[in-house]
């Protein structure tokens, strides 16, 4: 794996960042499957430190393991070697510390904006109902959906059930936002705006993220660094940018930048030349 830090290309991460101590540890994981055809390797070796408060994107094609390796953070699956730690805690099992978006909602049907959240919230806490419902509303007004708090799921458009989904990751405060292309089913315009959203929600609840996207611009808008996979099988990290643009950050002042292209067309040549999928 290689860290590029060069300052031709970009800085160091900020000391604020860089000297605290290791938060979420991933160390030496690999996950082999095993198949009719012998083991199959989806990852191989995989080392990332992310320190607390941080915004970590993951990009690579698809089959390259990114979403294996959120499963691992989340505590979905267990790696085949190495190991994955929350505060020198090594993850066995899915907690209310780290909560997930997924792409496609994962809201229940039959339930109300405000229900889908409350069932978060009461299932990890024993405190008063009052005290519960007053945490929902206050998620709800988070994501602006206090006026939507009664709909049901199909009466949502796909950004407003993302939002719901947010809600309900954040009203059991976290330490890790674990999200798997949240945005990936979005319109551009909704896009853009749940990504600021996502920026202020972060800001104000200093959750560290860990997010996968295939969208370099959205990464390059909203992460610390950007964290690129090589192709499976065998996937590894193949180099990690550090985003040098300063919080809180304009869209259209960092796309003035000379500094944005160079990052987009980098991680574009990574993973469309020098890995780029062999179809011969």
């Amino acid at each position: 794996m290689q860290i590029l830090n060069n300052t031709d290309l970009q800085p160091h991460p900020s000391p604020s960042i860089a000297d605290r101590d290791p938060f979420l540890v991933i160390e030496n994981v690999s996950k082999v499957y095993p198949t009719s055809a012998g083991p199959y390797t989806v990852l191989d070796g995989i080392n990332l430190t992310i320190q607390e408060g941080e915004f970590i994107c993951v990009i690579g094609h698809s089959g390259c393991g990114k979403t294996t390796m959120l499963d691992m953070v989340s505590g979905f699956r267990q790696p085949t070697t190495g190991e994955v730690r929350l505060e020198n805690q090594r993850i066995t099992q899915p907690g209310p510390d780290r909560m997930v978006v997924f792409q496609n909602y994962a809201l229940l049907p039959w339930l109300s904006a405000f229900d889908n959240v409350y069932l978060a919230v009461d299932a990890v806490s024993d405190a008063p109902r009052a005290q519960k419902v007053s945490l929902v509303h206050e998620h709800l007004a988070l994501v602006g959906l206090t006026e939507a708090a009664d709909k049901l799921p199909k009466q949502l458009s796909g950004g407003m059930k993302q939002r719901v989904a947010i809600a309900r990751a954040l009203v059991t405060r976290p330490k890790v936002l674990v999200l798997d292309e949240p945005f990936g089913a979005l319109d551009a315009i909704t896009k853009e705006e749940l990504q600021e959203e996502l920026l202020k929600i972060w800001r104000e609840h200093k959750v560290t993220v860990l997010m996968i996207t295939h969208d370099i611009d959205e990464a390059l808008f909203l992460a610390d660094r950007l964290v690129m996979m090589t192709n499976g099988p065998s996937a590894q990290i193949g180099e990690v940018l550090n985003i040098p643009f300063p919080r809180p950050r304009s869209r259209s002042r960092i796309m003035e930048d000379p500094e944005y292209y160079n990052l987009r067309n980098y991680a574009l040549d990574f993973l469309y030349r020098r890995f780029a999928h062999d179809d011969d």
